[in-house]
């Protein structure tokens, strides 16, 4: 009876085994871990011993309590929502009850308001007829207590001159033009029209009377000095009254100042190039009034001193003016400005009032020159020399302006520098046609002839100095820039010229006409490279970067960023079209020595190199007959070149041709021929004791340019063991074929340890074996 209970045990236990690992395979994600927990929970709970089983019972009514109430927990929930929107329900209808009853009020109150102000609109049309009333009453008012004003100042101000209270009437006149001031954002015109002819009329009478008292006093102090300061005059009895006078009336015509400029802003007349300044000190101007009778009645209408060819006439009577009252200015007239508090300086103000004369005589006279070239020439030289010593001589601020003004007028500026091409290109057609043209003033002067510089290129640089010097004082950038531009023009021109004299001289390149175009050349572009860095030529570079394009034409993003960050100059494109002539010329000036020199070469080129006598053999070594042509030949270009080019030009020359005939003796005398021993010392004496030394008088080592002739013949001249040794060497480095050995020296390190660094190893190579001993090795 036992074994019959087991079975179904086990049976039971096998199932679940099954039914864990069926679960596992073949339910899906979701499923799968349900019963994956349900196996878990079983295997728990009960495990593997059967007598667990027992606990069967008691995890399926714990289970079912959980189920059941899992249930009730959901019907509460399901039977309470409900509850919840039948709650949210009524108090949305609650919530649109209380909305519609508030608009409903709203109407309500609007439409009441609405008939409370259609009836009030009466009351307010009413109101604002009487508001308007007021209004213009008030307006009315205020312009009847204005017009009170006016009369009880400008009873004021009579009853004060009656009794000669000048002080007095000139504080009533500062009141009345405090008054004009703050009516001019006002719309009553006849009201400021009034109050500035009543302001008019007191102020002329008070002007007029302080004016008498102060030219009374002037001409005590024999103002204006027409005569020369050099004269002198003996001091008034009465100096000490007439200082206090003179203070007196001149505190009394500041005060008036604002009276003065405020009707003088409608009558002074427009001057271009003066209007933004302020307007000269009321005593100033009563000082200036002989001074302009006197300058009118001589400059002016059909006077013989109103002459066009003769500007410097007037401007040297102004400086003449100037110069004589500077004295009086600074010791009488400043002292009494700065004690009145006047911001000014007298002799600045004197300059400045003198000034306006000469700027509408200018503007009246340029315009007429315009036709006249030697007359408009003349007239901008005076006005130069005028504006120069005007800031230097009398010491007038940079930040006024002066006469040049007129000059910059558009019609004038044009004519002007028209003037200038015309007259420039006139003098480079002469200098470049004079008898002298191509030698220079200073070559017997050792100290002052360094560049060599022919005297048309010295004359054409002073000329583009000369326009430097009269454009540089221009107030503004861009007429500057056109004269730069005019100058580049100029260059390029006088480039173009020495080129066609180059092209006819090009046939005899040694001549000295042609070296004094080379000269030219270097002259001209070391100029220009010495403006590149001067402040006058930078300060100009700063301003081509703005506005440089509209007058200079467009310059690229690389030229304009190199000119901003000051690493190109304004001349750059013509230093490198003269650099380009220069090398040019260089090129044909050394092809021209090198053409004599190989032809003088030729014979010891051609030498018996392999059959001469060893050293043994000669008493003494001197120069290989066949090469005295060629050394002679080199020896007279170099001295002839040495006094016709400059030192810079000479030192590139000398250098150039010695590369070049170091190359022209390795290739066509030491590679063209076999040497025996003779021959190579003789080889060696002839260049170390006659080629080399021609190049010692100008440099202290000449052999460091000879490089492939001094190692050339060191290599000739080795011993035969050392010779055999290195050949040995440089074959087996050849056979090696860039193998690497340890043990073996490379061939590079061999030649330098021999002092043979120019040369590559297969180059020796091939001069051991020109040598006679070496060529069956």
């Amino acid at each position: 009876m036992a074994a019959p209970v087991m079975e179904p045990n086990n049976h039971n236990s096998n199932d679940l085994s099954h039914l864990k690992r069926t679960d596992s395979v073949k339910s899906p994600s979701g499923d799968g871990n349900f019963t994956d927990n349900v196996v878990e929970l079983v295997q728990q709970e009960i495990g593997s011993d059967l007598k667990s089983l027992k606990n069967v019972a008691g995890l399926l009514e714990k289970l079912t309590l959980e189920n059941k109430q899992l249930e009730e927990q959901v019907q509460t929930v399901s039977s309470s929502v409900p509850l919840r929107v039948s709650a949210a329900l009524s108090a949305a209808e609650e919530s649109r009850v209380k909305l519609d009853s508030l608009l409903q009020k709203e109407r309500l109150l609007s439409n009441t308001l609405q008939q409370h102000l259609q009836g009030s609109q009466l009351w307010t049309d009413n109101i604002g007829q009487v508001l308007g009333q007021l209004d213009t009453l008030e307006r009315h008012m205020k312009y009847l207590q204005c017009l009170a004003r006016i009369e009880e100042l400008s009873d004021s101000i009579q009853q004060h001159l009656m009794t000669n209270s000048v002080w007095e009437a000139v504080g009533a006149i500062d009141s009345m033009a405090s008054l004009d001031m703050g009516l001019r954002e006002s719309g009553c015109t006849h009201l400021q029209s009034f109050l500035r002819e009543t302001l008019r009329f007191w102020h002329k009478i008070l002007k007029d009377k302080l004016t008498s008292d102060f030219e009374e006093v002037l001409t005590q102090f024999h103002w204006p000095f027409i005569s020369s300061p050099t004269q002198s005059l003996s001091p008034p009895a009465n100096a000490q009254e007439l200082n206090s006078q003179l203070e007196l009336l001149v505190s009394q015509l500041l005060s008036l100042q604002t009276s003065d400029d405020l009707i003088s802003e409608k009558d002074a007349p427009s001057r271009p190039g003066l209007s933004q300044n302020p307007p000269l000190s009321l005593p100033i101007q009563i000082m200036l009034l002989p001074l302009s009778k006197r300058f009118r009645y001589h400059f002016t209408g059909n006077r013989q001193t109103n002459n066009l060819c003769k500007p410097e006439w007037y401007l040297t009577q102004v400086l003449m003016w100037i110069g004589n009252s500077s004295n009086f200015m600074e010791e009488k007239i400043q002292p009494i400005l700065d004690r009145a508090g006047g911001k000014v300086n007298a002799s600045v103000e004197l300059c400045r009032g003198l000034l306006t004369l000469v700027h509408e005589k200018l503007a009246h006279d340029a315009p007429r020159l315009l036709y006249d070239d030697a007359m408009f020439c003349h007239l901008v030289d005076e006005v130069l020399q005028f504006e120069k010593e005007l800031r230097t001589t009398h010491s007038y601020p940079h930040s006024y302006p002066g006469v040049l003004q007129i000059l910059l007028e558009e019609s004038v500026f044009q004519k002007w520098l028209s003037v200038e091409r015309k007259m420039a290109l006139e003098k480079v057609d002469a200098m470049l046609s004079a008898e002298g043209a191509w030698s220079s003033q200073y070559k017997d002067i050792t100290d002052m002839d360094e560049l060599k510089a022919p005297d048309c290129a010295e004359t054409f640089m002073t000329l583009l100095l000369v326009i430097t010097e009269r454009y540089r004082s221009l107030p503004c950038p861009r007429a500057q820039l056109s004269f730069l531009a005019l100058q580049k023009e100029l260059v390029d021109d006088f480039r173009i010229r020495l080129t066609q004299v180059m092209k006819e001289e090009s046939r005899q390149p040694l001549s000295p006409r042609y070296c004094a175009i080379l000269n030219a050349t270097n002259y001209i572009s070391t100029v220009l490279s010495d403006w590149g860095d001067n402040v006058f030529f930078l300060q100009l570079q700063h301003a081509a970067v703005s506005v440089g394009e509209e007058i200079l034409g467009p310059l690229g993003a690389t030229e304009t960023g190199r000119l901003a960050s000051l690493e190109g100059s304004l001349f750059e494109a013509l230093l490198a079209l003269l650099e380009r002539l220069r090398g040019d010329m260089q090129g044909r000036l050394r092809d021209a020595v090198m053409r004599d020199v190989k032809e003088k070469a030729q014979p010891y080129c051609k030498d018996r190199w392999i059959s001469l006598p060893s050293q043994c053999d000669q008493a003494t070594m001197s120069l290989s007959s066949s090469a005295c042509p060629m050394m002679l030949c080199l020896r007279d270009h170099l001295l002839q070149l040495q006094q016709l080019l400059c030192l810079p030009l000479f030192q590139m020359l000398w250098q150039g041709l010695a590369e070049r005939l170091d190359h022209f003796i390795y290739e066509n005398l030491i590679l063209y021929n076999h040497f025996n021993e003779g021959g190579a010392t003789q080889l060696q004496f002839d260049m170390n004791r006659n080629l080399f030394p021609l190049f010692g008088h100008y440099c202290k080592r000449p052999e460091n340019f000879f490089k492939h002739i001094k190692e050339a013949c060191n290599i000739l001249t080795l011993k035969v063991g050392p010779a055999l040794l290195l050949l040995e060497v440089l074959k087996q480095a050849e056979d090696e074929d860039g193998a690497l050995n340890p043990v073996q020296p490379s061939p590079e390190s061999a030649l330098n340890e021999m002092g043979i660094y120019k040369l590559a190893p297969s180059d020796v190579q091939i001069l051991l074996k020109l040598r006679s001993n070496l060529l069956h090795q």
